[in-house]
């Protein structure tokens, strides 16, 4: 039977305009929740709106969850690049507007309060535009299942917001006295931090240095003897001097005040909790990204302040080897698919007798990825491409699409960015124009993949959200196990303790999930690595199967302006 959608939008005077096909009312902000919470108890409909993020946080506040939404804003930026959605169906009254609209910012002013006309968007007016171009796209099934991915993905990131991963400020405070002391006045640097730029100074014979300054770095490294070409850790580390080693130090020291200091313990830690912003698609590969508190990039220093609350624990899951296994799937390699039958793949390509060892497996697998040519790697990409045929030639063909100026698609359909405005200069000459073009060319190799990894992610904490939410019998979401973090290829989270170990086996299964609707025509798995912990610097990768494959360095300047 078809889901109900129930479009809302906003109306000038505090008021909400509710449309379906049964008909059209008028709701008072202030009565939203409850009718919202009335609809959801009785048959659980899909709520459609501009932005998840200027809806949701009211309704949960409330004490309301709602089922399934669609999140209008993201999947207009999505359809927008999809090479399979006609981009005329998506013309018409407001269309300009939606192109135009950004991601909600939380503020302390009422999300509903904003009476600026750019908020009043008619969401059935835009609803039925990308119904109908989804429904027109040839490649429909999977654009449909990338919109609802897209959909449920907004409500995770404002769910975890919402919610916040446990926080124990005073670990945390302990955590910056071991290692900066005492919290400094504004504007002064703490008192480690200053021992340590001391022991800089006077190895370098330099008493005023500012070692937050490169240039003057960079300038008494060399007056010490020392010609290096920068000042980045693995140059230092290859340097033999007394300076090198307080000067780690006090770069490690330095990046945790800054980044993960007091003030920011104040901006983003609250009741007990750590509450970053997530902008879901934040980034072109529609990988996430984070607003604001660095959830993406979580250090492991201030681990051990996430800490479960009592009778709780964390449970920490990531996918073993998540772009390797896409790689797989997308391309229909059967041989990499029987390769990826284990917790790690790259021992099952030693294993089937591709290569003769596992640096090897890895190696050429990222070298083909990333466009890796030359060294090691590029002669480990030549050998499995005669191994690997499928999955590689999938890669060539992203790599020569870029080249030329062209754009390339995931598996579910999300388009690569225009490369146009990259390199319009008429005036570029013909060294630096081929220059751009494999570097492009390096950004849509590793777009197919990486974007189809985010894609099956989505489908896995999806299907995740609603079997963590079955397994509490009642209450409110922070009542049950809930989510708390998400980074690409790892989940975490929060659980009773005596449900620890069904989360562990519902993570498992999402997985299993994703993986069937999203590689529908070869079965390929995505092994979980999981902890059960009480706090998350417990959750150790303790496998070189567990390991994460690095982040590429995608041309995002040039690219996304």
């Amino acid at each position: 039977m078809p889901v109900t959608r129930v479009q809302l939008s906003r109306l000038p005077g505090g008021r909400v305009l509710v449309t379906e096909q049964a008909g059209h009312r008028e709701v008072g902000l202030d009565d939203l929740p409850a009718y919202v919470a009335e609809r959801e108890g009785r048959e659980a409909p899909r709520w459609v709106w501009d932005d998840t993020g200027r809806w949701y946080p009211e309704l949960l506040a409330a004490g309301v969850r709602v089922s399934r939404c669609q999140d209008l804003r993201l999947v207009h930026h999505l359809l927008r690049r999809a090479p399979a959605a006609d981009q005329r169906l998506l013309a018409g009254e407001q269309s300009e507007r939606w192109d135009r609209l950004g991601p909600s910012v939380a503020s302390e002013v009422g999300l509903f309060a904003v009476e600026d006309t750019t908020e009043q968007l008619r969401a059935d007016l835009e609803d039925a535009r990308q119904l109908r171009t989804v429904a027109e796209s040839p490649e429909s099934t999977r654009l449909g299942l990338l919109v609802a991915a897209e959909s449920a993905g907004a409500l995770v990131a404002a769910e975890m917001t919402y919610a916040g991963m446990p926080w124990r400020n005073d670990v945390h405070e302990a955590l910056l006295r071991d290692v900066l002391g005492p919290r400094p006045p504004r504007g002064a640097r703490p008192q480690k931090l200053e021992q340590l730029a001391d022991r800089v100074r006077e190895a370098l014979a330099t008493p005023r240095l500012n070692p937050d300054s490169n240039p003057e770095l960079l300038a008494a490294l060399r007056r010490a003897g020392l010609e290096v070409p920068d000042t980045r850790a693995h140059t230092l580390r290859a340097l033999r001097h007394p300076a090198v080693e307080p000067l780690l130090r006090y770069r490690q020291a330095a990046h945790l005040f800054q980044t993960n200091g007091w003030a920011w313990s104040e901006e983003w830690t609250s009741g007990g909790r750590f509450r970053p912003t997530y902008q879901p698609a934040g980034s072109v590969t529609g990988r996430w990204s984070s607003n604001g508190g660095g959830a993406l990039s979580f250090p492991a220093l201030v681990r051990p302040a996430a800490i479960a609350d009592d009778g709780w624990a964390l449970v920490v899951t990531d996918v073993s080897q998540l772009e390797p296994r896409v790689l797989a799937g997308m391309s229909g390699d059967r041989a990499l698919a029987h390769a990826a039958r284990g917790a790690d793949l790259y021992q099952g390509m030693v294993d089937d007798g591709a290569v003769a060892g596992r640096n090897d497996a890895k190696l050429g697998l990222l070298g083909a990825m990333y466009g890796a040519t030359s060294g090691e790697s590029g002669r480990m990409v030549a050998e499995l491409t005669r191994r690997y045929p499928q999955a590689f030639a999938l890669l060539e063909r992203a790599a020569h699409e870029g080249e030329r100026g062209g754009t390339v698609r995931t598996l579910l359909g999300r388009g690569s960015p225009s490369v146009d405005d990259a390199w319009a200069d008429a005036e570029a000459d013909v060294e630096r124009e081929a220059s751009r073009r494999r570097a492009y060319g390096r950004f849509t190799r590793n777009f197919v993949v990486q974007g189809t990894g985010a894609e099956w992610a989505l489908c896995w904490i999806a299907d995740l959200r609603n079997r963590l939410w079955a397994l509490g019998a009642h209450g409110p979401l922070q009542a049950r196990p809930h989510l708390v973090l998400f980074l690409h290829d790892e989940v975490v989270v929060h659980t009773p303790a005596h449900l620890a170990e069904q989360v562990v086996a519902a993570a498992r299964e999402a997985a299993a999930t994703a993986s069937a609707l999203v590689f529908r025509e070869l079965s390929i798995d995505f092994p979980l690595s999981a902890s059960v912990v009480r706090s998350y610097a417990e959750a150790g990768k303790s496998s070189p199967a567990a390991e994460t494959d690095e982040e590429p360095v995608l041309p995002t300047q040039s690219v996304e302006g």
